[in-house]
């Protein structure tokens, strides 16, 4: 059974059709990567999985429940957003840390709030505030920053603060962690720290869905690639087929462009 069903998604923005009849499914454990140029939806779909976009149509399935149905007002209710939400750990492009909080709290607040709605909350706090810590610490222990813990967002580098991130999305352990571009704000000295570590999540088979402009880091982690242009899905496969052997040609004009980009062979 598949953790994610994507159904017929569909978006407009005004006149503009971001999002055409979008579907796919995501395995427990699969790494799926979402190439393509600037424009062709990738982020939009992320968007509307996050809840931060409402599709014009379309289902989204998680764990076979639908979360969302556009012909079905009661999957749309306000009040359900947040919790529709926790399926999905969102990472920006932009790091989006509270500069006003440190390394710890920025990964531990989602958690402390959410733990205050618990009914036991108000007897057992200390306890669960402690618990909650623990698990911001070892969170930041997998992705190197423990000993940042006190460190305030402006004291670290750009890739530690997305490391940051990472471990923030993890702290409400989603079903499936999804990456926007994650080192699209990097320096190129600092995208090796952010994708060692994804490395890392995705070998201790992480569900993640990650739109990404590293085709080399794409190739390698991922065990299916999407291949968006003028919001379809016009390719599908796994990392040997779509870079190796792609059957579109717009797959083909895409990585061609890519690789005159970068001055590959």
């Amino acid at each position: 059974m598949p953790v994610l069903e994507v159904k017929s998604i569909e978006k407009r923005f005004g006149s503009i059709e971001v999002l055409k009849n979008i579907s796919f499914s995501l395995e427990e454990g699969e790494v799926i990567a979402i190439i393509g140029s600037s424009g062709s939806g990738k982020t939009t779909l992320l968007r509307c999985l996050n809840f931060l976009e409402r599709p014009d149509r379309g289902k989204i399935i998680v764990n076979n429940e639908v979360i969302f149905d556009a012909e079905d007002p009661s999957t749309q209710r306000e009040s359900e957003v947040r919790k529709k939400r926790l399926h999905f750990g969102l990472v920006f492009q932009n790091f989006n840390l509270f500069p006003q909080y440190t390394v710890l709290k920025n990964v531990t607040l989602a958690a402390e709030l959410l733990a205050k709605e618990r009914p036991d909350y108000k007897q057992n706090k200390k306890a669960i505030l402690e618990e909650i810590q623990e698990r911001g610490k070892m969170l930041l222990a997998q992705v190197g920053l423990l000993d940042k813990l006190d460190y305030y967002p402006h004291m670290i580098s750009g890739g530690q603060q997305q490391r940051v991130a990472i471990a923030r999305a993890l702290a409400l352990d989603p079903d499936i962690l999804c990456f926007d571009e994650p080192t699209s704000a990097l320096d190129p000295e600092l995208t090796g720290e952010v994708l060692k570590v994804i490395k890392g999540l995705a070998e201790q088979d992480t569900t993640m869905i990650i739109v990404t402009h590293e085709m080399d880091f794409a190739r390698e982690v991922s065990d299916r690639v999407l291949f968006m242009d003028d919001g379809l899905i016009v390719e599908e496969g796994t990392p040997e087929e779509v870079f190796g052997n792609p059957k579109e040609e717009r797959t083909r004009q895409f990585l061609a462009r890519y690789k005159k980009d970068q001055d590959l062979p």
